[in-house]
């Protein structure tokens, strides 16, 4: 039987993001019991590096699946009015090999992704934590602020953007959804003053978060960066913070907001208290004072899609 095709409005459907937040807790902890396996991610780049294919594989010993993400990455989309990602999740049986189902991957990652920084968020934030300050506009950003509004009870938002016009129209977009302030900020700076929670959710490739302006007890969510050679924080932030990532082999491979700082001679593989997972299972300590600054840097991984992809095939199979 030829495997069906689960499309982006289906997959939002099957996967509302409150649901996800439990399978990706469900998740980081499988992966930090070492029930995943899931090589680091290939990726191909195009001439110029105008865009690549990237490829994540990855095994639940716990669900008895296997599956794969091929992705393609094009950051200049948005000016066509296309997503930066596209993709599909292939989900594979584990015993005998059959393809189970193909999925839409933009959409997949996107939940998955804000679902991940959300379980963070409620493990290392300070619980009075009210204002969220949001660096980017693309759909992470919006994703973020419904995740972080989940798990903490947010009276402000605020946003910025490098394009002003975006941060407008993602305003516009979920005025309606949601009760708090919503505020455009004119530099990271103002978005990132005073700030209990900030997500970076952008394509640079240079810091766009000075320490100078994170306040004691910040929670950092740093999403964006994904490559060795690139980095939303700057290295004073990662020398000042206590940093959790959600897989130790990634960070220390993929990680450009770690691994330039280490490179520089300020950090070592110390500041690293731990994964996601161990805080989750109890074998490291998560925040210890109201006055650390954490930082999840969040790298995306296999098993996040193969656990989303497992949960809407299970939603499916139920229901026929």
């Amino acid at each position: 039987m030829e495997p069906s095709f689960i499309n982006k409005e289906k997959v939002a459907s099957l996967l509302p993001m409150k649901e996800c937040v439990e399978v990706m807790e469900e998740m980081f902890r499988a992966l930090s019991s070492g029930q995943c396996v899931q090589p680091l991610r290939t990726m191909m780049w195009l001439p110029d590096r105008v865009g690549l294919l990237g490829m994540m594989p990855g095994h639940s010993e716990a669900l008895g699946v296997m599956g794969i993400k091929v992705i393609s990455v094009f950051h200049a989309n948005r000016n066509f009015g296309l997503p930066s990602h596209q993709g599909v999740v292939i989900l594979f049986d584990a015993t005998h090999g059959q393809p189970l189902m193909i999925f839409d991957a933009a959409e997949i990652t996107a939940i998955r992704t804000a679902a991940a920084s959300a379980v963070a968020t409620r493990l290392l934030s300070r619980e009075s934590s009210k204002l969220l300050a949001i660096i980017g506009s693309g759909e992470q950003a919006e994703r973020h602020i419904e995740s972080i509004a989940l798990v903490r009870n947010l009276k402000q938002v605020n946003i910025w953007s490098r394009n002003e016009d975006h941060s407008a129209e993602l305003a516009k977009k979920i005025s309606n959804r949601f009760s708090f302030a919503l505020s455009i900020e004119k530099t990271a700076q103002d978005a990132a003053r005073n700030a209990d929670i900030i997500c970076t959710v952008t394509s640079s490739q240079q810091p766009v978060i000075n320490v100078d302006w994170i306040s004691n007890g910040t929670h950092i969510n740093a999403v964006g960066s994904s490559t060795a050679v690139s980095r939303e924080l700057d290295t004073s932030t990662i020398v000042r913070s206590v940093l959790f990532t959600d897989c130790y082999e990634s960070l220390f491979n993929e990680a450009g907001d770690f691994l330039i700082p280490k490179k520089e001679g300020a950090v070592t593989e110390k500041q690293v208290r731990g994964e996601i997972g161990e805080v989750l299972l109890g074998k490291k300590k998560g925040r210890q004072s109201d006055e650390e600054i954490t930082v999840f840097k969040s790298l995306g991984i296999a098993a996040e899609d193969i656990f989303a992809a497992w949960h809407i095939y299970q939603k499916i199979n139920t229901h026929k």
